[in-house]
């Protein structure tokens, strides 16, 4: 009999303390998303395979693993290799080998291959995964946990920096640079020069040092070092971080999984009328039906791209006259010609994002599919390529989503009676707040007492006004507005000198907003790992991993 355990949130080290917040209250979020969070079943004519609880995927075992006909050797043995390279634990080599049964199943998960693994979200990612994988074994369902790491994308642009927190708590960037003649290459394959020294004791020199410095760098020099190439050093840290819990790490520029990827890149080009047809049609109906299309699927859109000589990643559009056109060049290709070329140079081609979930469950047989929002969107569309090339569509959950509170800034919350929603309204609406209610409420009340006072002489004053010419009235209606508008002003004006006066509170509330909401967007979205492992250590995985609550569609916060 299956066992219902590792599914619900652990009790967290240390007793962490949690809360979770709608999506639908966080500003920025899509319809599509929201209500994918809150009514999923709603949206089945968008999503097949749609479930309402992560433990509901375990219905689709039978026919994942009856519609996977990959190789599982070969691409056992390629796994082997590349996560042998990136350094893997023992548990992750044990779990290779259990993707070798023909019953074991995967929970995939990916990201761009970003500096020091990029955005918090991307390792937040990969422990979802993690949790339902171990969900699933301990209901006695083989299962394994995979990380595919975005290295064909070619915008180096995007993952070239991190974000962290100083010492003195400000916001700081990190980026590294690439030769000129590197640009347009996948970004897997660019390697790293000498600057990546030189960014790595700037990363050292920005955060506090703390007794988890000495072994963090150590870590990172091993991972981010001159000659590695992006996807190595981001697969090396992203092992050495959790290679414990056991997660394989996947580079699909490997030539091993392109052969093994090569029958559904020539498929996919068969059929790429249809599917771009079919895009076209579902991109206009989400649109009709209120929502956004994700991606913008154009009447000459491919799904693939190819690869140059020279490495370069460049787009293939469908010319006029049929023919699938290098964008920028001369080379051009029929159909059919294209077909038979990615049988026999699949490393000539690299799937778009509508095709690229169809290549990792061709490759995996993934019983669902963790993504972030923005990802959610666009399965909205690309489940019509499933449909178009006869594969089962992926189920995707969104994966867990976290703001970190430090002490430090817990404090500060309660100390000026602030829930984390209340942060939105932005630093400029919160502070003159806390000045009329903490700091000078005194004043304040001088302030609410003469607009109520100017307010009541006005009345008076329209009351007279208006028994002599209506006119006047309308008149004092106008200077009204100026009148309250003046003070209005001038009350702005006196908050912003007493938040002047008073460094320490607005060097509190700002340091929060840096901390919680850093360039106005979720902490997840911008802050790198290294923020929280230079002030907390290796423990800092093992916490977030513990409070993760899979039946929890909300966005958690944490106080540490």
């Amino acid at each position: 009999m299956m066992q219902e355990s590792g599914c619900s949130v652990s009790v967290g080290v240390g007793g962490l303390r949690t809360e979770s917040l709608p999506f639908s209250a966080i500003p920025g979020q899509s319809k599509l998303f929201t209500e994918y969070q809150q009514n999923p079943i709603s949206l089945k004519k968008y999503y097949p395979t749609i479930v309402s609880s992560h433990t509901e995927v375990v219905e689709r075992i039978p026919e994942v693993l009856a519609n996977y006909d990959t190789d599982r050797k070969l691409l056992c043995d390629a796994l082997t290799r590349m996560n042998t390279q990136f350094g893997a634990d023992r548990k992750t080599l044990e779990n290779i080998d259990l993707l070798r049964a023909d019953d074991t199943v995967a929970v995939v998960t990916g990201q761009q291959t970003g500096l020091f693994t990029g955005p918090l979200y991307s390792i937040y990612k990969a422990l979802s995964a993690i949790k339902m994988s171990e969900c699933l074994n301990g209901r006695g369902i083989k299962s394994v946990p995979v990380f595919w790491m975005a290295t064909e994308d070619h915008d180096l642009e995007e993952v070239s920096s991190a974000f962290v927190i100083g010492g003195g708590q400000e916001l700081a960037e990190l980026r590294v640079s690439a030769d000129e003649s590197e640009q347009g290459r996948p970004v897997g394959r660019i390697k790293l020069d000498e600057s990546i020294s030189a960014v790595v004791s700037e990363l050292f020199s920005t955060l506090p040092v703390t007794a988890f410095t000495e072994s963090l760098r150590d870590e990172l020099e091993l991972a981010w070092q001159k000659e590695k190439t992006f996807g190595e050093a981001f697969g090396t840290f992203l092992t050495i971080l959790l290679g414990k819990y056991g997660l394989i790490v996947v580079d699909p520029l490997d030539d091993e999984l392109k052969h093994l990827s090569a029958p559904i890149y020539s498929d996919a080009i068969k059929h790429s009328t249809e599917i771009v047809n079919a895009l076209t049609a579902r991109s206009s109906k989400l649109v009709r039906d209120g929502y956004h299309a994700q991606v913008l699927v154009e009447n000459d859109y491919f799904p693939l791209f190819w690869h140059m000589d020279d490495g370069r990643r460049v787009a293939l559009r469908r010319s006029p006259d049929g023919l699938l056109q290098v964008k920028g060049e001369k080379t051009s290709f029929t159909e059919t010609e294209l077909a038979e070329t990615a049988l026999s140079e699949p490393g000539r081609f690299s799937p778009g994002v509508m095709l690229r979930p169809v290549v990792q469950d061709n490759l995996f047989p993934t019983v669902c599919y963790f993504g972030g929002g923005a990802e959610i969107a666009y399965f909205a569309q690309n489940s019509e390529v499933y449909r178009i090339l006869d594969r089962p569509a992926t189920p995707i959950l969104h994966r867990q989503s976290f703001t970190i509170v430090e002490a430090r800034h817990a404090r500060t919350l309660e100390k000026y009676e602030l829930k984390f929603a209340d942060l939105f309204a932005g630093e400029a609406d919160i502070l003159p707040k806390i000045v009329d209610k903490f700091i000078d409420p005194n004043t304040a009340r001088l302030f609410a007492d003469a607009e109520e006072k100017v307010n009541t002489e006005l009345n008076r004053l329209d009351q007279a006004l208006l028994q002599m010419d209506v006119t006047l009235a309308a008149n004092l209606a106008t200077r009204r507005r100026k009148i309250i508008y003046h003070i209005a002003a001038l009350r702005k004006k006196y908050q912003f000198c007493r938040i002047e006066m008073d460094e320490t509170i607005s060097r509190r509330i700002h340091s929060a907003f840096t901390a919680l909401l850093p360039n106005g967007s979720l902490q997840e979205r911008t802050l790198n790992v290294t923020s929280f492992l230079g002030r907390f250590g290796p423990n800092f995985i093992d916490m977030v991993y513990d409070s993760i609550d899979l039946d929890d569609k909300g966005h958690r916060i944490i106080y540490f």
